[in-house]
């Protein structure tokens, strides 16, 4: 007998695991009457004394191996409502339970009559946090699902189920009770149906979104974003939306909640993931916007900021994306957060010099203080700036060598740009002989005046050309220019363009260029005059020598 009685236990259960949705250990079915005979305790399993007895109450008498929908009616029948109400409201929220992949574990629930809700603390108690507006609430001595829930039941199934719940029953009514591999026949070529349509449907958006992106980028004079940089958003773009279809219509399949939760899960992910692949390739046409802004400025410097406006921006979408991701997977984004932060202090502290360098590349890059192919000067480093990168900055000294120089140090330091000159100075001494004479060095200086003005090269609103100095061996003439180039060559060419012309006119001229040399005077000499000039005037008479010198003048 209990040979026999075991094999009827298990054979009456067997369906029941096959076909479980949830984990459900309550009392036994079986049970054994007074003559003996096995019969079907059901009126034990329906209990609504404890939340957990009334979530089981609901949940296993809608399972296929235990479809009983009047006694699952029981945890949703107040006084208010009659039998079919409830029974209606009971299978509407097993579907959306279902349909949205919500697992919810039975043994998990209070077990006590008296149960209270930890922040409200009334007698409440909801199933899953994904629907907080779906709780039990204590009447009197059950739980029962509250009237608000209810309330809330048909505008869940809605969205849920917008084309109603038996849409593919009903589109293969001859296969809606043959079942295998725990499935019935509907689902199997519901499932086929959504794959096919799926694949239809991504080949035709990709053609579409191709399409719509090359007439828009063409009629906007893009043509050259559209291979490289748009093209590749439409196939991303194509699969978010087959799986957003996807994920509208899978209700309809009206899978066994675990199968519908893994699938659930992760359509969670890939979701965001596509969403975060069309904004990463997105990030490569707004990079190709800027850089074609960047060519119209002046600043060479902003072809360099662009390559870094495109990897902040790359790393922006990935870590927002990714958060999107975690947060869709119910993971902790304010603990995850929490404990970044304090890792992130950690390694800053480990990595301040690096990051010095890179806050002192977002400075060079705001402030632009120098921009690639000027010619800097900073403490003992000069020579021109070719690179400018996250760490450093690469320039070529005038020895044709390079230096790397840490972005951090740059931003501190003072920097001298050579490059930024409005306008170049030149500035020497012109050395004639001393025997040169004045009326000559006149007109010498007004002939280096004519130089300047007339150079296409020269600022001609300021500059000075006099005679300055009685050096030890020369006169020296101050010649002070500036020239309107922008680069060093330009400079240098400019210079040899002067220099050049002021030796024509000095050859012109006469005029002598002085160069140190050694006299040997000697003041006498035999069967000469004294060299030594002779001062018979007195102060009266050098006095009016001055004064008839500046009347003729």
């Amino acid at each position: 007998m209990k040979t026999k009685n075991l094999l009827l236990f298990a054979f009456l259960l067997f369906p029941a695991f096959l076909n479980a949705t949830v984990i459900v250990n309550e009392e036994d079915r079986v049970v054994v009457n007074e003559e003996g005979r096995v019969i079907i305790n059901d009126e034990a399993r329906v209990s609504l004394r404890t939340p957990q007895e009334a979530i089981r109450t609901h949940l296993q008498f809608l399972q296929p191996g235990s479809y009983e929908p009047d006694k699952a009616a029981q945890a949703f029948f107040h006084p208010e409502m009659t039998l079919e109400q409830a029974r209606e409201y009971a299978i509407k929220l097993k579907q959306v339970l279902d349909g949205r992949g919500y697992f919810i574990n039975v043994d998990q629930a209070p077990s006590d009559p008296n149960y209270r809700d930890s922040i409200s603390q009334e007698h409440l108690y909801a199933p899953t946090h994904h629907l907080p507006d779906v709780y039990l609430k204590k009447r009197g001595d059950v739980w029962l699902y509250s009237l608000e829930t209810i309330g809330k039941v048909d505008k869940l199934h809605r969205e849920v189920f917008p084309f109603g719940p038996d849409l593919l029953i009903n589109l293969f009514p001859r296969a809606g009770t043959i079942s295998f591999m725990g499935l019935f026949l509907w689902q199997h070529m519901g499932i086929l149906l959504l794959i096919l349509a799926s694949f239809l449907v991504h080949k035709l958006l990709t053609f579409l979104f191709s399409k719509l992106l090359y007439k828009g980028a063409s009629k906007m004079g893009y043509d050259r974003l559209v291979r490289p940089y748009l093209l590749p958003v439409a196939k991303p773009l194509s699969l978010f939306a087959v799986f957003l279809f996807i994920m509208f219509v899978f209700p309809l399949l009206q899978l066994p909640v675990e199968m519908a939760r893994y699938f659930t899960f992760a359509f969670k992910a890939i979701l965001p993931f596509f969403g975060m692949l069309v904004f990463y390739k997105l990030v490569d046409v707004f990079a190709l916007y800027l850089e074609k802004l960047a060519g119209q400025g002046e600043s060479s410097l902003d072809n360099h900021v662009v390559p870094l406006i495109r990897k902040v921006m790359r790393v922006f979408v990935v870590i927002v994306g990714g958060l999107f991701i975690l947060q869709n997977l119910d993971i902790n984004i304010t603990a995850l957060l929490a404990g970044l932060s304090i890792g992130g202090l950690a390694l800053a502290l480990a990595a301040q010099d690096t990051l010095k360098n890179f806050f002192g590349s977002l400075m060079i890059f705001i402030d632009k203080p120098f921009s690639v192919g000027h010619w800097i000067t900073s403490g003992d480093l000069d020579g021109t700036v070719e690179e400018v990168g996250f760490r450093s900055t690469r320039i070529r000294t005038f020895r044709n060598s390079l230096t790397y120089v840490p972005n951090g140090k740059l931003a501190d330091s003072t920097i001298d740009n050579h490059g930024l000159r409005e306008y170049r100075r030149f500035f020497m001494h012109i050395a004639v002989t001393y025997d040169t004479p004045p009326d000559l060095i006149e007109v010498f200086v007004e002939g280096l005046r004519k130089i300047v003005d007339h150079h296409p090269n020269t600022r001609k609103d300021f500059y000075i050309v006099e005679f300055n100095e009685m050096a030890e061996f020369s006169l020296k003439i101050m010649f002070y220019i500036f020239f309107s180039v922008p680069t060093w060559p330009e400079e240098l060419r400019a210079r040899h363009e002067v220099l050049v012309e002021i030796i024509r006119l000095a050859e012109k001229l006469g005029v002598r260029f002085a160069f140190p040399t050694s006299t040997l005077h000697m003041e006498n000499f035999p069967g000469k005059h004294s060299l030594t000039p002779r001062y018979d005037m007195n102060m009266d008479d050098f006095r009016q020598v001055m004064e008839d010198y500046f009347k003729k003048g």
